[in-house]
């Protein structure tokens, strides 16, 4: 399986003729051209980095054949679409571009006890990369590659090396990383590795690597 890190939190997976795009945010250029390329995508939660209402609503139109899983919010915003919107939870397991995907968390991370609770899940694909949306939320399962967010309003280092740590993968890579330099990048990196003795890769938007 390729995965492909894109601007900010937006992954693309390709295996043979399988396509999949998690979170294709307002803060990704090429989200558009991302959702033409695949009848599949996956939203973790609502927050504009991660879902792009105007996107999808207008691919949704475009493309036929384009299925879009997101909790409930997502779908809420979005609309049915003839049944190709559909709600996701935690504990479900669902098909999608081929791949199968399990559904976890169900809670953002904590920005500031002053606002609201929000609701975020985190996608399994094929029992093997876990995309975590807004979260360090521990799945019940082993993980070999899990998407590590690395900037944010919530984001705190402390908490994603007892993330690593906790997963216990066997690769882990740097998204949701728009917000910080490229020093700041290397020094997630240095500190997570030193810290978990798991490298934290850093890949630049577009690159790709195997998984």
């Amino acid at each position: 399986m390729q995965l492909t890190k894109h601007t900010h939190a937006t992954v693309v997976l390709r295996d043979g003729d399988r396509s999949l795009v998690i979170d294709p945010g307002a803060y990704t250029p090429n989200s558009a051209d991302l959702v033409a390329g695949t009848t599949a995508v996956l939203v973790t939660h609502d927050h504009p980095d991660h879902f792009d209402a105007d996107v999808l609503s207008a691919a949704l139109d475009a493309q036929p054949d384009l299925r879009v899983w997101a909790p409930a919010d997502v779908v809420t915003a979005l609309g049915a679409h003839d049944g190709r919107v559909t709600a996701v939870a935690p504990g479900d397991t669902i098909q999608a571009g081929g791949f199968a995907v399990q559904v976890h968390g169900g809670d953002h991370a904590v920005i500031h006890a002053d606002l609201p609770a929000m609701s975020n899940v985190g996608y399994l694909v094929d029992g093997r990369l876990f995309h975590p949306g807004d979260s360090y939320s521990v799945p019940d399962t082993a993980v070999e590659t899990l998407l590590v967010p690395t900037s944010g309003p919530w984001a705190k280092l402390s908490e994603l090396v007892d993330f690593i740590r906790a997963v216990g993968p066997t690769r882990a890579v740097q998204v949701h990383d728009l917000m910080l330099s490229e020093a700041g990048r290397g020094m997630f990196a240095q500190y997570s590795g030193q810290l978990t003795g798991i490298e934290l890769l850093t890949l630049q938007d577009g690159e790709s690597i195997e998984v």
